[in-house]
């Protein structure tokens, strides 16, 4: 098979880094990446921290070519991609200091959204941080007429799609033990949300 490519990848891959390197600890050990795509994330932003396992996970069908990456990318702190359906399976068991998820929202339906949040209250620990890239809606509004459109073009494609209310994010992580600490304006009309776990309670 071919390497898959992302174009979309390629474009925000430096945007990204730039808020990672503020939201990434040097004590940090290891990032859970959701939905991991074609692997280009992690190939671009994995060697930026070497100290750091970054662990790729997507659905059984995108982890053939996220191999095909990372075989020639030979990046050592790359984990080999495993199968994580948000919606069936649990995290990897292993202490996570990060999770990072791109363009992932707006593609699940809001069902498997509120699964992730809840599997991640359940699985992080005190001052771990969860990064969210994507478009999201304030009070209802797209923020730009190409997010509307680009939200019916999800819808007719699957109606259970669509860009996502921040509100509704943010609820619903407040409901699982984080707190928003940031929120990045992106280019093209994206966000990066940063949350930060607060103290775990049984």
């Amino acid at each position: 098979m071919e390497k898959p490519f992302s174009p979309a990848c390629e474009r925000n891959s430096d945007p990204i880094l730039e808020v990672l390197e503020e939201v990434i600890l040097p004590s940090d050990r290891r990032l859970l990446e959701i939905g991991s795509g074609t692997g280009q994330h992690a190939v671009y932003l994995a060697p930026h921290f070497p100290a750091l396992e970054w662990y790729p996970t997507d659905l059984s069908d995108k982890l053939a070519g996220m191999k095909l990456w990372f075989q020639e990318a030979k990046i050592q702190n790359i984990q080999m991609p495993t199968r994580l359906d948000v919606a069936r399976d649990d995290f990897p068991k292993l202490k996570f200091d990060i999770v990072f998820t791109a363009n992932t929202f707006h593609i699940m339906h809001w069902k498997d959204c509120k699964s992730l949040m809840k599997l991640m209250g359940k699985r992080l620990r005190e001052n771990s941080r969860v990064v969210i890239y994507g478009p999201f809606k304030y009070n209802e509004e797209f923020t730009s007429e190409s997010n509307a459109e680009f939200d019916k073009n999800l819808k007719a494609r699957d109606p259970l799609s669509g860009v996502r209310a921040f509100e509704d994010v943010n609820n619903n992580m407040a409901k699982n033990g984080f707190e928003i600490v940031a929120d990045y304006e992106m280019p093209a009309n994206n966000r990066m949300l940063v949350f930060n776990r607060l103290k775990f309670s049984p």
